[in-house]
């Protein structure tokens, strides 16, 4: 098995709704963003995939949370924006642009400080 790893940031706020602390209160983060990708087998180059459209991917889901307040977002309005909703989030927007050709997306790491990450994968 074959994995790539991409390390990334974005900007946003959020407010965890029925949370009792200081994160219920309007704050924001500078998002540490990791995706992993993995394959069987490596294309004809060599690769699990160009690390450049892996970040390309990437960063055409970021642009939708660069700088926002993520508890607007349809998809937080039902999913409380806790870093592990949006690692989940991250996983699934990503994985429909890459996941095919026998690669998938293996894991999203979101860190919301440099010590505390939450990480979501799908079991195979």
């Amino acid at each position: 098995m074959y994995h790539i790893k991409i390390s990334t940031h974005f900007s946003s706020a959020h407010s965890l709704r029925y949370y009792r602390g200081k994160c219920e209160k309007l704050h924001g983060h500078n998002w540490k963003v990791e995706v992993t990708v993995e394959a069987r087998e490596l294309d004809d180059l060599g690769m699990v995939m160009d690390f450049k459209d892996l970040k390309s991917a990437v960063n055409e889901v970021l642009q939708e949370l660069d700088h926002a307040y993520l508890n607007d977002l349809p998809y937080f309005r039902e999913h409380n924006p806790s870093s592990e909703e949006i690692a989940r989030y991250l996983y699934l927007r990503v994985k429909e642009r890459v996941s095919r050709d026998g690669r998938r997306v293996h894991e999203v790491r979101v860190w919301e400080t440099d010590t505390a990450c939450a990480v979501y994968f799908e079991r195979k």
